[in-house]
């Protein structure tokens, strides 16, 4: 941020400067897949000069699939070679074995000890490679021109807040706030330090002291809790991941602001979604654009009929569940939403007369819509479609746990957090605008010592064991 703060003036020198704290980062985080980072920059960057250079749509069309079959290789590889082996081997009774070439490189090159029969997945390789693709599609529809300086589109495709874990930035949405001068007024500082300190608190106070305290136990050993503890540890998950994952995003938004940079809205209150098509409207915004620009709308979206409309909403939801990971409970989670958004489409064409919606079917549809959410988190959670299953099993037959009230005041802490961060979450937007506003609008050194605060309560209630980002995974 100092280097940033003295040479932001001096756009190609601010831009190398940013290019390599983002390339430091990146291998910091991941290491020897900072190759596999530059080798996806290198390839996105050429095969897009020749989409544009090439003369007829053939040619341009060549460069295009050249771009998406490597860097869907590579993502294939490293995230489903091992899925798609071990399926073989279970189908054909053969013995297969998945080398990791990078855990082999490695020990042959610097003499490491990296098992080399467990593929090690690249830190935010789903980000990154949805991002190149977006750029080569951009270019390939004639979208936006390609960047010519090959340090420019490095520095979009690796800037650090969002490298690993999003939002997905589109470079039509990027690149252009590269080429004007770098502002932020005082109301926009005020609000990329209250992303910070929300996503901070999300994070460390309420995500990882509801995970460590009481969810990942029971996740992780189902049967030796009663269907109430497991029931509760169902929604204590779905506020987990939405506070770890967009208080990640907070960060990331937060910290680019501080330079100047805006990055897309990834989260808009999901639970207060009234229905799934409106849900994913509100969760893991800039994937859900994604899917919908670069896979539903081009097989056809709404335009081919309701049972075409039908299989293509099937289609992306099944590969988005795929894309946060190799394994059957992934692609459960995904057909689950996609059934879901599948019965949403029959609904409002049967009820496509109806224009007054009262305030009790709106209650009702969040309602419905958050516990069908609760109930899909519990296949994206789960280790496997056993533990799914086993975890299901306790909530219908062995529900009661006996003293309920001994289980509450054993996890009393956990069970506070839990409905204090939905009800912040259910808030009205009114109330939320005017808490931030009134951070915004505080003295410099007043927000100092907000910040100072609230660093020292993060540092004193944290848990003493560093909990991961849960989409580092993916």
């Amino acid at each position: 941020m100092a280097g940033f703060a003295i040479l932001h003036r001096k756009r190609a020198m601010c831009h190398t400067w940013l290019l390599l704290v983002s390339l430091y980062f990146y291998y910091r985080v991941g290491g020897l897949f900072i190759i596999l980072l530059l080798l996806t920059t290198a390839l996105t960057y050429y095969t897009a000069l020749m989409t544009a250079k090439a003369q007829g749509k053939g040619g341009r069309r060549f460069w295009l699939v050249t771009n998406i079959v490597l860097l869907l290789g590579f993502l294939s590889y490293f995230k489903y070679a091992g899925f798609i082996t071990d399926a073989i081997n279970s189908l054909f009774n053969t013995a297969f074995i998945a080398h990791d070439i990078f855990s082999a490189w490695s020990n042959s090159l610097f003499g490491t000890s990296y098992d080399i029969n467990t593929i090690v997945l690249p830190v935010g390789i789903s980000f990154f490679t949805f991002q190149a693709l977006s750029y080569s599609i951009d270019v390939y529809r004639g979208r936006m021109a390609p960047e010519r300086n090959i340090a420019d589109f490095a520095f979009y495709l690796t800037f650090f807040p969002q490298l690993v874990a999003g939002p997905i930035v589109r470079a039509s949405e990027f690149i252009p706030q590269m080429k004007g001068e770098y502002t932020i007024s005082r109301n926009e500082f005020g609000y990329g330090v209250f992303l910070i300190l929300q996503g901070l608190v999300k994070k460390m106070l309420i995500s990882d002291y509801i995970s460590a305290g009481f969810i990942d136990r029971v996740f992780e050993t189902p049967a030796l809790f009663s269907g109430f503890e497991n029931l509760m540890a169902v929604y204590g998950y779905g506020l987990q991941i939405y506070c770890d994952f967009s208080g990640y995003t907070d960060i990331a938004i937060g910290v680019a602001m501080l330079m100047g940079f805006r990055l897309p809205l990834n989260f808009n209150s999901p639970y207060k979604a009234a229905n799934i098509a409106d849900f994913w409207k509100r969760w893991h915004i800039s994937l859900s654009r994604w899917l919908k620009d670069y896979l539903y709308i081009p097989l056809g979206g709404n335009r081919k009929g309701p049972v075409r409309t039908g299989i293509n909403l099937m289609i992306t939801m099944l590969l988005g569940g795929l894309w946060h990971g190799a394994a059957t409970r992934f692609v459960v989670w995904g057909g689950l939403h996609g059934i879901a958004l599948v019965a949403d489409k029959i609904w409002q064409w049967l009820f496509r007369g109806v224009r007054r919606k009262s305030r009790a079917a709106r209650i009702g549809g969040i309602f419905l819509t958050f516990n069908f959410v609760s109930f899909a988190w519990i296949f994206f959670r789960s280790g496997s479609m056993d533990e799914a299953g086993l975890m299901l099993r306790q909530i219908f037959t062995s529900f009661t746990p006996g003293d309920y009230g001994r289980v509450i005041m054993a996890y009393l802490p956990v069970i506070v957090l839990i409905v204090s961060g939905y009800i912040l979450h259910f808030l009205p937007v009114t109330t939320k605008e005017a808490y931030r506003g009134l951070f915004i609008r505080l003295p410099l050194v007043v927000k100092f010592l907000v910040a100072i605060v609230i660093v020292v309560l993060l540092h004193k209630v944290g848990t003493d064991v560093v909990q991961p980002f849960i989409y580092f995974r993916f």
